[in-house]
């Protein structure tokens, strides 16, 4: 599934456990996404068996974690993007649904503060004549991306958020 409220990004968001950092530079990213995993909308199949080696030594071989490969450009007609986020939900022992929001990759040289939080962006929005410039952000992102909070016990969903530099709404 893809939607968007009104820039036509290309996005691509591929699932599997195979994913290395370098295959967010490939030259053909759906083909390495297809290659080593599913494409957005499709199910995950359950990991290999574990690898052996040094997890045998802590007490037992470490499951397999899911790893993510997102690629966004921008809209040609629209504003720079800011970062890509992954969305994960799953239901929580309580039976109550459960979502936590990663930012995955971004523009710039912003950091996470010691909230975990990405600072803004920045905003380059003229109120005065509704107009904007891209000298900010990025034409595209891509990077490959570990769920750091697997659980293989629990079914979790995925999907990616796109967000762009500040824009001037056509009102």
């Amino acid at each position: 599934v893809f939607a968007t409220t009104g820039s036509r990004m290309r996005v691509r968001f591929f699932g599997g456990y195979r994913y290395e950092p370098a295959d967010a530079e490939a030259a053909d990213i759906a083909g390495v996404g297809y290659a080593k995993g599913v494409p957005m909308g499709g199910d995950l199949a359950r990991p290999p068996e574990p690898k052996k080696g040094l997890g045998v030594l802590f007490g037992g071989a470490q499951p397999e974690v899911p790893t993510f490969l997102v690629h966004a450009s921008k809209d040609p007609k629209g504003g720079n993007l800011d970062r890509v986020q992954i969305v994960k939900g799953w239901i929580g022992r309580d039976g109550h649904a459960r979502e936590k929001v990663y930012d995955v990759v971004w523009a710039g040289s912003r950091e996470p503060g010691e909230n975990g939080e990405l600072p803004p962006i920045g905003n380059t929005v003229d109120l005065d004549r509704g107009t904007f410039a891209n000298t900010i952000g990025a034409r595209e992102l891509a990077a490959v991306w570990r769920d750091p909070d697997f659980n293989p016990e629990r079914r979790a969903f995925y999907y990616i958020r796109v967000l762009e530099i500040p824009t001037p709404r056509w009102t």
